[in-house]
């Protein structure tokens, strides 16, 4: 009876065995190039979620022990029960933990005389939401399915991550890294923030990618500039590539557009939500002394406190591909931001991408271009994107933002500077290709009252001067950088100037496309006529030549309507308002615009 018993029980085990090993392990599944949806992964009541702490190179808390940041892990359940090892999707984030309230007087004022200090803002406190961070499923829901293990951590100092925000200094670039080095190995996790019970990734590949969206799009771009080993390729959206130009414009205090009067502190206040006993040691280092030090609200000159926040200058690491995201009438964190992180990337040879579309802040590529991305640099699968031709895709003024149209590069390799002169006219002067002489001066009064989509509707206003090309008599096509030159003269030490390029008439229908009246815009005090990193007061009647960048564009203004040129002082959204009253006298005869247009007649 033994004998039979063992007998049945070993033919068991072996069916039992044999069936297990004949049973195909769960993968990921591939086609055109794209991660496709698995049903075994999509199970969220199955996922592993982990919160753990892992464990920096820096301590800028002030508490003698190295800064753990908080990190959230989403995985699916067979990187446990089947030993699967995928790659990670990575996003970081300030915001995960709530924000400071608006509180009155929490922006710097903006009515004073340029020059002069401003009266002293209040400072909000953040009260942090829930006990742990409330993270968006969005990443999550996207691509575990898709066969990634998904990754959130908080920035340093917000959440429960400790240290301190510094708002673009190295830590907010070291704190990604040592999440990377962690999923591969080589730095350390715990499963409490003061704990020594460490957690090991032993469940990925170490393969990363990283994406987010403003602040979220710039820490990849960090984390790429420390040249990390694992992370492959980031998709920043609407990065803020340099505080700097995020705050000032040109060496002028320039307000990022809908928050007029934020600065660098105010944007350190606004994130502040980590540990309330740490709060005032962070405070009194970094807000009250390093930044309050640094940002100069008086000249807006360029220096080392900017430099430092500035990450084309630490790109040289950088081996990461890029895959690069920007809304053109975005004037929040404006298109110049990605386009200089693009510009450098190319140069250094990296592998590199850019979707630009038409609308404001925010706005990812297309869900089948990002896969693509992370499946061939993650996954290893051939799906030529590093042999693609095209190097730019950008949503043309009426498409959809899934469809984007293809160029070789942006600006667009076909596009030629062609340059405009200006002449003069009783209310309204003209741009020509021409070039033109005796044309004398103009003069415009300083009015910060008076907005600019005001300015350009007026037919008669001595507060600008707005210059126009002819009825265009087929499309335009403007792709790249416009800049501008500017002879001027100020009745005054210290002005504001302020450039609008418009496509007239303004259309004032229900429902106009952003696209409709605004092409681009730009800013600079010409007290920086020498130098962005030393500005000089003007002496009053004496003329000054500027000449500076506008923002990039890629627009088509149809036949029809007419280019502007609206030239003023004070941006009533943006810049400082001092006193009405400021003259500016414009040489015609030494300025023009030049536009970078593809083809056409102007």
């Amino acid at each position: 009876m033994n004998i039979v018993s063992n007998f049945f029980t070993l033919i068991l085990i072996t069916a039992c065995t044999y069936s297990s090993f004949s049973q195909e392990k769960t993968k990921p599944i591939f086609k055109n190039g794209e991660a496709q949806i698995v049903d075994a992964f999509n199970t969220p009541n199955k996922w592993i979620r982990t919160d753990l702490w892992v464990e920096t190179t820096f301590d800028t808390d002030g508490d003698g022990k190295l800064d753990r940041m908080y990190v959230d892990v989403t995985r699916p359940y067979q990187t446990e029960t089947e030993g699967l090892k995928l790659p990670v999707i990575y996003e970081s984030s300030p915001y995960y933990s709530g924000v400071a309230p608006d509180v009155e007087g929490g922006f710097w004022d903006v009515n004073h005389e340029l020059g002069e200090s401003a009266k002293e803002r209040v400072h909000a406190e953040v009260v942090r939401t829930g006990k742990r961070p409330i993270i968006s499923n969005s990443q999550v829901e996207t691509w575990v399915p898709r066969g990634y293990i998904v990754v959130h951590s908080c920035s340093p100092g917000t959440g429960l991550s400790q240290g301190s925000p510094t708002v673009g200094d190295d830590n907010e670039s070291l704190a990604p890294k040592a999440v990377i080095d962690w999923l591969n190995g080589r730095a350390k996790g715990y499963t409490e923030p003061y704990g020594n019970e460490e957690v090991k990734a032993y469940w990925t590949t170490g393969k990363v990618g990283m994406t987010g969206t403003s602040y979220n799009g710039t820490i990849p771009l960090a984390a790429a500039t420390t040249g990390v080993d694992g992370l492959e390729v980031i998709i920043p959206v609407a990065p803020n590539t340099s505080y700097y130009h995020y705050y000032r414009s040109n060496g002028l205090v320039r307000s990022p557009g809908g928050y007029l009067g934020e600065d660098i502190d105010v944007l350190y206040d606004f994130i502040h939500s980590g540990d309330e006993s740490k709060r005032a040691y962070s405070n009194a280092k970094i807000r009250d002394t390093k930044m309050k030090n640094g940002m100069d609200r008086i000249t807006g000159d360029y220096n080392d406190f900017w430099a430092e926040r500035d990450y084309l200058n630490d790109m040289k690491p950088m081996k990461a591909a890029m895959l690069m995201s920007h809304g053109f009438n975005d004037w929040n964190v404006m298109p110049e931001h990605s386009y200089r992180i693009y510009k450098k990337a190319k140069e250094m040879g990296l592998e590199t991408g850019i979707y630009y579309h038409q609308y404001a802040h925010g706005g990812p590529p297309p869900i089948s271009m990002m896969n693509k991305w992370f499946t061939h640099y993650l996954f290893g699968i051939d799906n030529g994107i590093e042999k693609e031709t095209n190097k730019a895709w950008i949503v043309r003024e009426n498409d959809d933002v899934s469809s984007p149209t293809p160029y070789k590069d942006f600006p667009n390799p076909y596009a030629k500077p062609i340059t405009f002169h200006l002449t003069s006219g009783s209310q309204t002067g003209g741009l020509t290709t021409s070039k033109t002489t005796k044309q004398g001066t103009q003069t415009l009064i300083d009015d910060y009252t008076i907005s600019g989509a005001e300015l350009t509707k007026s037919e008669n206003s001595k507060h600008r001067l707005l210059f126009v090309t002819p009825v265009l008599s087929e499309d335009v096509h403007i792709s790249g950088v416009p800049t501008i030159t500017v002879k001027l003269a100020s009745s005054k030490p210290a002005a504001n100037l302020s450039v609008w390029l418009v496509s007239l008439p303004w259309n004032e229908e229900k429902g106009a496309k952003i696209t409709d009246n605004i092409i681009t815009r730009g800013w600079t005090d010409p007290q920086n006529y020498k130098s962005l990193t030393k500005s000089k007061p003007l002496k009053p009647g004496k003329f000054y030549k500027v000449s500076f960048d506008l923002m990039p564009d890629d627009q088509i203004i149809k036949a029809g309507q007419q280019i502007g040129l609206m030239i003023f002082s004070s941006d009533k959204e943006f810049t400082l308002h001092p006193k009405p009253g400021t003259e500016l006298t414009v040489d015609l005869d030494c300025s023009s615009l030049t536009l970078p247009v593809v083809g056409g007649k102007y």
